[in-house]
Protein backbone atom coordinates (compact mmCIF):
# COMPACT_ATOMS: atom_id res chain seq x y z
CA UNK A 1 0.00 0.00 0.00
CA UNK A 2 1.42 3.66 -1.13
CA UNK A 3 -0.25 6.70 0.02
CA UNK A 4 1.63 9.27 -2.17
CA UNK A 5 1.94 12.15 0.33
CA UNK A 6 0.43 12.46 3.92
CA UNK A 7 -2.76 12.82 2.05
CA UNK A 8 -6.31 12.89 4.82
CA UNK A 9 -8.24 11.94 1.51
CA UNK A 10 -6.57 8.61 0.50
CA UNK A 11 -6.22 7.44 4.43
CA UNK A 12 -10.03 7.85 4.08
CA UNK A 13 -10.51 5.72 1.09
CA UNK A 14 -7.87 3.08 1.81
CA UNK A 15 -8.88 2.92 6.10
CA UNK A 16 -11.96 5.07 6.98
CA UNK A 17 -15.46 3.15 7.76
CA UNK A 18 -16.91 2.29 4.45
CA UNK A 19 -20.20 4.09 5.10
CA UNK A 20 -18.11 6.81 6.01
CA UNK A 21 -16.62 6.63 2.62
CA UNK A 22 -19.47 6.86 1.30
CA UNK A 23 -20.91 10.03 2.67
CA UNK A 24 -17.82 11.80 1.82
CA UNK A 25 -17.76 10.93 -1.25
CA UNK A 26 -21.00 10.70 -2.77
CA UNK A 27 -23.08 14.00 -2.07
CA UNK A 28 -20.25 16.11 -3.44
CA UNK A 29 -20.42 13.64 -6.37
CA UNK A 30 -24.37 13.37 -6.64
CA UNK A 31 -23.87 17.75 -6.55
CA UNK A 32 -21.35 17.71 -9.39
CA UNK A 33 -23.83 15.96 -11.46
CA UNK A 34 -26.71 17.54 -11.04
CA UNK A 35 -24.91 21.14 -11.72
CA UNK A 36 -23.89 18.78 -15.17
CA UNK A 37 -27.56 18.15 -15.86
CA UNK A 38 -28.73 22.34 -14.72
CA UNK A 39 -26.73 23.08 -17.64
CA UNK A 40 -28.06 21.87 -20.53
CA UNK A 41 -31.80 22.78 -18.34
CA UNK A 42 -30.69 26.97 -18.32
CA UNK A 43 -29.80 26.22 -22.08
CA UNK A 44 -33.19 25.70 -22.89
CA UNK A 45 -34.77 28.39 -20.98
CA UNK A 46 -32.48 31.10 -21.86
CA UNK A 47 -33.02 29.83 -25.53
CA UNK A 48 -36.84 29.48 -24.92
CA UNK A 49 -37.24 33.03 -23.33
CA UNK A 50 -34.39 34.91 -25.24
CA UNK A 51 -35.13 33.39 -29.26
CA UNK A 52 -38.59 31.56 -28.74
CA UNK A 53 -40.11 28.47 -29.39
CA UNK A 54 -38.89 27.41 -32.67
CA UNK A 55 -35.19 28.42 -31.85
CA UNK A 56 -35.46 25.63 -28.78
CA UNK A 57 -37.44 23.42 -30.99
CA UNK A 58 -33.91 23.41 -33.33
CA UNK A 59 -31.55 23.46 -30.56
CA UNK A 60 -33.67 20.37 -28.59
CA UNK A 61 -33.12 18.83 -32.29
CA UNK A 62 -29.37 18.73 -32.08
CA UNK A 63 -29.06 18.33 -28.51
CA UNK A 64 -28.87 14.90 -28.66
CA UNK A 65 -26.00 14.94 -31.11
CA UNK A 66 -24.16 17.13 -28.88
CA UNK A 67 -24.45 14.54 -26.28
CA UNK A 68 -20.95 13.13 -28.10
CA UNK A 69 -19.28 15.43 -25.78
CA UNK A 70 -20.43 13.16 -23.15
CA UNK A 71 -19.53 10.09 -23.81
CA UNK A 72 -15.93 11.42 -25.47
CA UNK A 73 -14.98 13.14 -22.50
CA UNK A 74 -15.90 9.99 -20.53
CA UNK A 75 -13.80 8.08 -22.57
CA UNK A 76 -10.60 10.30 -21.89
CA UNK A 77 -11.93 11.12 -18.19
CA UNK A 78 -12.83 8.01 -16.77
CA UNK A 79 -10.59 6.19 -18.14
CA UNK A 80 -7.63 8.52 -16.73
CA UNK A 81 -9.74 8.51 -13.49
CA UNK A 82 -9.47 4.93 -13.32
CA UNK A 83 -5.57 4.34 -14.39
CA UNK A 84 -5.11 7.24 -11.45
CA UNK A 85 -7.07 5.64 -9.10
CA UNK A 86 -5.11 2.51 -9.37
CA UNK A 87 -1.66 4.33 -9.87
CA UNK A 88 -2.35 6.22 -6.61
CA UNK A 89 -3.21 2.91 -4.60
CA UNK A 90 -0.17 1.55 -6.03
CA UNK A 91 2.27 4.15 -5.31
CA UNK A 92 3.18 4.08 -9.46
CA UNK A 93 4.80 7.76 -9.70
CA UNK A 94 5.86 7.32 -13.10
CA UNK A 95 2.93 7.03 -14.32
CA UNK A 96 1.23 9.75 -12.40
CA UNK A 97 3.40 12.15 -13.46
CA UNK A 98 2.55 11.52 -17.50
CA UNK A 99 -1.38 10.70 -16.90
CA UNK A 100 -2.49 14.33 -17.14
CA UNK A 101 -0.69 15.19 -20.14
CA UNK A 102 -1.83 12.12 -21.74
CA UNK A 103 -5.37 12.50 -21.08
CA UNK A 104 -5.76 16.09 -22.36
CA UNK A 105 -3.72 15.02 -25.35
CA UNK A 106 -6.37 12.27 -25.84
CA UNK A 107 -8.90 14.86 -25.08
CA UNK A 108 -7.75 17.51 -27.85
CA UNK A 109 -7.43 14.24 -30.39
CA UNK A 110 -11.40 13.41 -29.86
CA UNK A 111 -12.36 16.81 -29.97
CA UNK A 112 -10.19 17.32 -33.39
CA UNK A 113 -12.04 14.16 -34.88
CA UNK A 114 -15.17 15.82 -33.68
CA UNK A 115 -15.03 19.23 -34.73
CA UNK A 116 -14.44 17.84 -37.94
CA UNK A 117 -17.15 15.59 -39.00
CA UNK A 118 -19.77 18.01 -36.93
CA UNK A 119 -18.26 20.94 -38.43
CA UNK A 120 -18.16 19.46 -41.95
CA UNK A 121 -21.67 17.36 -41.85
CA UNK A 122 -23.72 19.36 -40.03
CA UNK A 123 -26.49 19.36 -41.77
CA UNK A 124 -26.82 15.54 -42.34
CA UNK A 125 -26.79 15.25 -39.16
CA UNK A 126 -29.41 17.40 -37.95
CA UNK A 127 -31.41 16.23 -41.00
CA UNK A 128 -30.78 12.32 -39.97
CA UNK A 129 -32.36 13.83 -36.26
CA UNK A 130 -35.54 14.47 -37.83
CA UNK A 131 -34.98 18.35 -38.34
CA UNK A 132 -36.72 20.02 -41.22
CA UNK A 133 -37.52 23.42 -43.18
CA UNK A 134 -36.53 25.93 -40.78
CA UNK A 135 -34.95 23.87 -37.72
CA UNK A 136 -32.55 22.85 -40.20
CA UNK A 137 -30.37 25.98 -40.20
CA UNK A 138 -31.10 26.66 -36.43
CA UNK A 139 -30.45 22.83 -35.23
CA UNK A 140 -26.82 23.30 -37.71
CA UNK A 141 -25.69 26.76 -36.03
CA UNK A 142 -26.23 25.01 -32.42
CA UNK A 143 -24.52 21.53 -33.47
CA UNK A 144 -21.65 23.64 -35.54
CA UNK A 145 -20.92 25.65 -32.77
CA UNK A 146 -20.90 22.49 -29.74
CA UNK A 147 -18.48 20.19 -32.29
CA UNK A 148 -15.80 23.25 -33.30
CA UNK A 149 -15.91 24.37 -29.91
CA UNK A 150 -15.59 21.13 -28.32
CA UNK A 151 -12.21 21.02 -27.07
CA UNK A 152 -13.28 22.93 -24.34
CA UNK A 153 -16.14 20.79 -23.24
CA UNK A 154 -14.03 17.77 -23.35
CA UNK A 155 -11.09 19.12 -21.49
CA UNK A 156 -13.37 20.50 -18.77
CA UNK A 157 -14.98 16.82 -18.48
CA UNK A 158 -12.01 15.07 -18.63
CA UNK A 159 -9.68 16.84 -16.12
CA UNK A 160 -12.90 17.24 -13.89
CA UNK A 161 -13.29 13.58 -14.16
CA UNK A 162 -9.67 13.15 -13.30
CA UNK A 163 -9.90 14.90 -10.02
CA UNK A 164 -12.49 12.27 -8.99
CA UNK A 165 -10.62 9.89 -9.93
CA UNK A 166 -8.25 11.07 -7.31
CA UNK A 167 -10.94 11.35 -4.69
CA UNK A 168 -11.69 14.86 -4.95
CA UNK A 169 -15.29 15.38 -5.38
CA UNK A 170 -15.64 18.68 -3.34
CA UNK A 171 -13.50 20.34 -5.31
CA UNK A 172 -14.73 18.97 -8.62
CA UNK A 173 -18.18 19.73 -7.78
CA UNK A 174 -16.95 23.48 -7.36
CA UNK A 175 -14.59 23.57 -10.33
CA UNK A 176 -17.64 22.50 -11.86
CA UNK A 177 -19.90 25.08 -10.70
CA UNK A 178 -17.84 27.90 -11.18
CA UNK A 179 -17.89 26.91 -15.22
CA UNK A 180 -21.55 26.60 -14.28
CA UNK A 181 -21.62 30.52 -13.38
CA UNK A 182 -19.62 31.18 -16.58
CA UNK A 183 -21.99 30.08 -18.40
CA UNK A 184 -24.52 31.41 -17.08
CA UNK A 185 -23.55 34.63 -17.25
CA UNK A 186 -22.05 34.38 -21.12
CA UNK A 187 -25.11 32.96 -22.47
CA UNK A 188 -27.35 35.66 -22.52
CA UNK A 189 -24.59 38.04 -23.68
CA UNK A 190 -23.78 35.56 -26.59
CA UNK A 191 -27.10 35.30 -27.49
CA UNK A 192 -28.07 38.75 -27.91
CA UNK A 193 -25.74 41.15 -27.38
CA UNK A 194 -23.36 39.27 -29.43
CA UNK A 195 -26.41 38.37 -32.01
CA UNK A 196 -25.21 34.61 -32.18
CA UNK A 197 -28.65 32.58 -31.33
CA UNK A 198 -28.87 29.48 -30.87
CA UNK A 199 -24.86 29.14 -31.15
CA UNK A 200 -24.50 31.58 -28.41
CA UNK A 201 -25.50 29.13 -26.22
CA UNK A 202 -22.99 25.78 -27.04
CA UNK A 203 -20.58 28.95 -27.27
CA UNK A 204 -21.14 29.71 -23.45
CA UNK A 205 -21.34 26.21 -22.73
CA UNK A 206 -17.30 24.94 -24.30
CA UNK A 207 -16.17 28.56 -22.59
CA UNK A 208 -17.75 27.70 -19.16
CA UNK A 209 -16.14 23.68 -19.41
CA UNK A 210 -12.92 25.53 -20.68
CA UNK A 211 -12.50 27.42 -17.55
CA UNK A 212 -13.07 24.35 -15.04
CA UNK A 213 -10.52 22.61 -17.26
CA UNK A 214 -7.88 25.91 -16.79
CA UNK A 215 -8.58 25.74 -13.22
CA UNK A 216 -7.32 21.74 -12.73
CA UNK A 217 -4.69 22.56 -14.60
CA UNK A 218 -3.22 25.50 -12.78
CA UNK A 219 -3.80 23.16 -9.71
CA UNK A 220 -1.40 20.66 -11.41
CA UNK A 221 0.99 23.81 -12.52
CA UNK A 222 1.05 25.19 -8.73
CA UNK A 223 2.00 21.56 -7.54
CA UNK A 224 -1.08 21.24 -5.37
CA UNK A 225 -2.67 17.54 -7.03
CA UNK A 226 -2.25 14.64 -4.25
CA UNK A 227 0.51 13.33 -6.34
CA UNK A 228 3.37 14.53 -8.66
CA UNK A 229 2.48 15.93 -11.75
CA UNK A 230 4.39 17.37 -14.82
CA UNK A 231 1.95 20.17 -15.87
CA UNK A 232 4.02 20.32 -19.37
CA UNK A 233 3.90 17.07 -20.09
CA UNK A 234 1.66 16.82 -23.43
CA UNK A 235 1.77 13.28 -25.57
CA UNK A 236 0.26 9.68 -26.32
CA UNK A 237 3.07 7.39 -24.42
CA UNK A 238 1.51 3.83 -26.40
CA UNK A 239 0.85 1.76 -23.06
CA UNK A 240 -0.66 4.20 -21.47
CA UNK A 241 -3.01 6.16 -24.24
CA UNK A 242 -4.15 1.86 -24.90
CA UNK A 243 -4.97 2.01 -21.42
CA UNK A 244 -6.74 4.57 -20.32
CA UNK A 245 -9.04 4.37 -23.59
CA UNK A 246 -9.17 0.52 -22.98
CA UNK A 247 -10.54 1.30 -19.14
CA UNK A 248 -12.92 4.68 -20.41
CA UNK A 249 -14.47 2.37 -23.47
CA UNK A 250 -17.67 1.10 -20.72
CA UNK A 251 -18.14 4.99 -19.73
CA UNK A 252 -18.54 6.21 -23.16
CA UNK A 253 -20.55 3.29 -24.47
CA UNK A 254 -22.82 4.12 -21.66
CA UNK A 255 -22.73 7.46 -21.72
CA UNK A 256 -23.61 7.25 -25.65
CA UNK A 257 -25.81 4.64 -25.92
CA UNK A 258 -28.65 6.27 -24.06
CA UNK A 259 -28.60 8.31 -27.26
CA UNK A 260 -29.45 5.39 -29.40
CA UNK A 261 -32.23 3.95 -26.91
CA UNK A 262 -34.04 7.41 -27.26
CA UNK A 263 -34.07 7.73 -31.10
CA UNK A 264 -35.25 3.96 -31.06
CA UNK A 265 -37.82 4.24 -28.46
CA UNK A 266 -39.33 7.52 -29.84
CA UNK A 267 -39.30 6.76 -33.52
CA UNK A 268 -41.30 3.52 -32.39
CA UNK A 269 -44.01 5.21 -30.41
CA UNK A 270 -44.76 7.50 -33.35
CA UNK A 271 -45.32 4.68 -35.45
CA UNK A 272 -47.42 2.32 -32.91
CA UNK A 273 -48.88 5.13 -31.01
CA UNK A 274 -50.60 8.83 -30.98
CA UNK A 275 -48.91 12.39 -30.13
CA UNK A 276 -50.09 11.49 -26.71
CA UNK A 277 -48.33 8.12 -25.95
CA UNK A 278 -44.93 10.06 -26.94
CA UNK A 279 -45.29 12.65 -24.46
CA UNK A 280 -46.47 10.35 -21.87
CA UNK A 281 -43.43 8.24 -22.43
CA UNK A 282 -41.18 11.60 -22.63
CA UNK A 283 -42.51 12.61 -19.16
CA UNK A 284 -42.11 9.29 -17.55
CA UNK A 285 -38.41 8.69 -19.03
CA UNK A 286 -37.85 12.20 -18.05
CA UNK A 287 -38.75 11.12 -14.51
CA UNK A 288 -36.71 8.17 -14.59
CA UNK A 289 -33.40 10.22 -15.69
CA UNK A 290 -33.97 12.45 -12.85
CA UNK A 291 -33.80 9.49 -10.32
CA UNK A 292 -31.05 8.30 -12.23
CA UNK A 293 -29.00 11.35 -11.36
CA UNK A 294 -27.52 10.56 -7.88
CA UNK A 295 -27.04 6.83 -8.88
CA UNK A 296 -24.55 8.23 -11.56
CA UNK A 297 -23.03 11.11 -8.57
CA UNK A 298 -22.59 7.61 -6.20
CA UNK A 299 -21.44 5.57 -8.93
CA UNK A 300 -18.68 7.88 -10.32
CA UNK A 301 -17.59 8.26 -6.07
CA UNK A 302 -17.33 4.61 -5.86
CA UNK A 303 -14.57 4.51 -9.03
CA UNK A 304 -11.74 6.30 -7.27
CA UNK A 305 -12.79 3.91 -3.67
CA UNK A 306 -12.41 1.03 -5.66
CA UNK A 307 -9.25 2.00 -7.94
CA UNK A 308 -7.70 3.32 -4.77
CA UNK A 309 -7.78 -0.44 -2.59
CA UNK A 310 -7.53 -2.12 -6.06
CA UNK A 311 -4.27 -0.85 -6.55
CA UNK A 312 -3.11 -1.30 -2.76
CA UNK A 313 -4.39 -4.85 -2.85
CA UNK A 314 -6.78 -4.49 -0.33
CA UNK A 315 -9.44 -6.86 -2.08
CA UNK A 316 -11.66 -7.64 1.11
CA UNK A 317 -12.45 -3.81 1.12
CA UNK A 318 -12.86 -3.07 -2.42
CA UNK A 319 -15.90 -6.00 -1.98
CA UNK A 320 -16.91 -4.22 1.44
CA UNK A 321 -17.19 -0.99 -0.02
CA UNK A 322 -18.89 -2.61 -3.22
CA UNK A 323 -21.78 -3.54 -1.16
CA UNK A 324 -22.05 -0.49 1.21
CA UNK A 325 -22.43 1.91 -1.80
CA UNK A 326 -25.01 -0.24 -3.27
CA UNK A 327 -26.66 0.21 0.04
CA UNK A 328 -26.28 3.54 0.31
CA UNK A 329 -27.42 3.97 -3.56
CA UNK A 330 -30.65 1.76 -2.67
CA UNK A 331 -31.39 3.62 0.60
CA UNK A 332 -31.64 7.10 -1.82
CA UNK A 333 -33.47 5.29 -4.32
CA UNK A 334 -36.17 2.68 -2.56
CA UNK A 335 -38.08 5.20 -0.69
CA UNK A 336 -38.29 7.91 -3.72
CA UNK A 337 -39.17 5.03 -5.96
CA UNK A 338 -42.35 3.45 -3.55
CA UNK A 339 -43.63 7.46 -3.29
CA UNK A 340 -43.71 7.11 -7.02
CA UNK A 341 -45.39 3.92 -7.16
CA UNK A 342 -48.16 4.70 -4.86
CA UNK A 343 -48.58 8.10 -6.28
CA UNK A 344 -47.57 7.49 -9.52
CA UNK A 345 -50.58 9.91 -11.35
CA UNK A 346 -48.81 12.46 -8.77
CA UNK A 347 -45.24 12.45 -9.77
CA UNK A 348 -46.42 12.32 -13.97
CA UNK A 349 -48.59 15.53 -13.10
CA UNK A 350 -45.19 17.54 -12.51
CA UNK A 351 -44.07 16.91 -16.16
CA UNK A 352 -47.68 16.96 -17.61
CA UNK A 353 -49.78 19.39 -15.09
CA UNK A 354 -53.25 18.78 -16.08
CA UNK A 355 -53.16 15.90 -17.98
CA UNK A 356 -55.61 13.26 -16.94
CA UNK A 357 -53.89 9.71 -16.60
CA UNK A 358 -55.99 6.26 -16.93
CA UNK A 359 -55.37 3.66 -14.77
CA UNK A 360 -54.12 2.06 -17.89
CA UNK A 361 -51.14 4.61 -18.17
CA UNK A 362 -50.27 4.10 -13.96
CA UNK A 363 -49.91 0.44 -14.57
CA UNK A 364 -47.26 1.07 -17.52
CA UNK A 365 -45.51 3.93 -15.18
CA UNK A 366 -44.99 1.45 -12.34
CA UNK A 367 -43.90 -1.07 -14.94
CA UNK A 368 -41.91 1.49 -16.31
CA UNK A 369 -39.99 2.32 -12.52
CA UNK A 370 -40.29 -1.71 -11.33
CA UNK A 371 -36.27 -1.97 -11.66
CA UNK A 372 -35.35 0.97 -9.75
CA UNK A 373 -34.67 -0.37 -7.06
CA UNK A 374 -32.07 -2.68 -8.61
CA UNK A 375 -30.02 -0.20 -10.22
CA UNK A 376 -28.01 0.85 -7.62
CA UNK A 377 -26.07 -2.68 -7.92
CA UNK A 378 -26.39 -2.55 -11.59
CA UNK A 379 -24.34 1.50 -11.98
CA UNK A 380 -21.85 0.25 -8.59
CA UNK A 381 -21.18 -2.60 -10.78
CA UNK A 382 -20.12 -0.86 -13.77
CA UNK A 383 -17.84 1.61 -11.70
CA UNK A 384 -16.61 -1.42 -9.95
CA UNK A 385 -15.47 -3.82 -13.75
CA UNK A 386 -12.99 -0.76 -14.72
CA UNK A 387 -11.61 0.06 -11.56
CA UNK A 388 -10.35 -3.43 -10.99
CA UNK A 389 -8.93 -3.71 -14.65
CA UNK A 390 -11.93 -5.90 -16.01
CA UNK A 391 -13.38 -3.46 -18.51
CA UNK A 392 -14.67 -5.99 -20.95
CA UNK A 393 -17.15 -7.35 -19.17
CA UNK A 394 -18.63 -3.92 -18.27
CA UNK A 395 -18.31 -3.06 -21.90
CA UNK A 396 -20.09 -6.43 -22.87
CA UNK A 397 -22.88 -5.67 -20.72
CA UNK A 398 -23.20 -1.81 -21.77
CA UNK A 399 -23.27 -2.84 -25.49
CA UNK A 400 -25.78 -5.76 -25.24
CA UNK A 401 -28.21 -3.93 -23.19
CA UNK A 402 -28.55 -1.36 -26.26
CA UNK A 403 -27.75 -3.53 -29.42
CA UNK A 404 -28.57 -6.84 -28.57
CA UNK A 405 -31.31 -6.34 -26.45
CA UNK A 406 -32.85 -3.11 -27.02
CA UNK A 407 -33.02 -2.19 -30.93
CA UNK A 408 -33.94 -6.31 -31.57
CA UNK A 409 -36.88 -5.80 -28.34
CA UNK A 410 -38.40 -2.29 -29.37
CA UNK A 411 -38.52 -2.98 -32.73
CA UNK A 412 -39.98 -6.59 -32.90
CA UNK A 413 -42.48 -6.10 -29.52
CA UNK A 414 -44.31 -3.02 -29.54
CA UNK A 415 -45.53 -3.60 -33.61
CA UNK A 416 -47.12 -6.62 -32.13
CA UNK A 417 -48.67 -6.09 -28.49
CA UNK A 418 -48.88 -2.06 -28.78
CA UNK A 419 -47.39 0.46 -27.22
CA UNK A 420 -47.30 -1.62 -23.90
CA UNK A 421 -44.60 -3.63 -25.54
CA UNK A 422 -42.08 -0.91 -25.34
CA UNK A 423 -42.45 -0.10 -21.12
CA UNK A 424 -42.86 -4.56 -20.71
CA UNK A 425 -39.45 -5.13 -22.85
CA UNK A 426 -37.66 -2.14 -20.92
CA UNK A 427 -38.53 -3.81 -17.50
CA UNK A 428 -37.37 -7.08 -18.59
CA UNK A 429 -34.41 -5.66 -20.68
CA UNK A 430 -33.14 -4.36 -16.86
CA UNK A 431 -34.25 -7.12 -15.29
CA UNK A 432 -31.86 -9.58 -17.32
CA UNK A 433 -29.18 -6.77 -17.00
CA UNK A 434 -29.19 -6.61 -12.99
CA UNK A 435 -28.99 -10.10 -13.00
CA UNK A 436 -25.85 -10.72 -15.17
CA UNK A 437 -24.26 -7.50 -13.22
CA UNK A 438 -24.99 -9.68 -10.13
CA UNK A 439 -23.57 -13.00 -11.20
CA UNK A 440 -20.72 -11.52 -12.57
CA UNK A 441 -19.78 -9.31 -9.59
CA UNK A 442 -20.11 -12.21 -7.56
CA UNK A 443 -17.97 -14.40 -9.39
CA UNK A 444 -15.56 -11.82 -9.50
CA UNK A 445 -15.19 -11.31 -5.66
CA UNK A 446 -15.07 -14.95 -5.17
CA UNK A 447 -12.16 -15.34 -7.35
CA UNK A 448 -10.52 -13.13 -5.54
CA UNK A 449 -11.11 -14.23 -2.93
CA UNK A 450 -9.91 -17.74 -3.35
CA UNK A 451 -6.53 -15.96 -4.90
CA UNK A 452 -5.79 -13.79 -1.88
CA UNK A 453 -6.46 -17.45 0.41
CA UNK A 454 -3.93 -19.11 -2.02
CA UNK A 455 -1.43 -16.49 -1.92
CA UNK A 456 -1.63 -16.54 2.11
CA UNK A 457 -1.13 -19.98 2.19
CA UNK A 458 2.57 -19.88 -0.36
CA UNK A 459 3.89 -17.11 2.02
CA UNK A 460 6.47 -17.95 4.17
CA UNK A 461 5.80 -18.37 7.83
CA UNK A 462 7.92 -15.93 10.18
Amino acid sequence: MAILRDDPQADLILNGHPWRVAWQMSWPAVVAITLFGLNAMLDAIYIGRLLGQQALAGAVMAYPLTQITLGLGSLAGIGGGVALSIAIGKGDQDTLRRLPGTALTITAALALVYGLVGGLLTEPLVRAMGARDALVPIAADYLRASAIGSIGALAGMALNMLLRGEGRMKLAALYMGLGLMVNMVLTPLLIVVFDLGVAGAAWATNIGNAVGAWLVWRRYARGRASYPVDPYYLGLPPALTRRILRLGTPAMIMSSMGVVQAIVVFNVLSRVGSEADIAFYGAAWRIMIFMLTPLFGIMRAFQPVAGFNYGAGQWERVRTCFWTFVQAGAALIVPIWALMAMFPGQTLSLMLPGAQFSDHDLGLFRILILPLPLLPLVFTALALLPAIEQPGKATIVSVSRQLLFYVPVMLLLPPIVGVRGVYYGSMVIELICATWLFLTVTRVFRRAGGLQASEARQRPVG
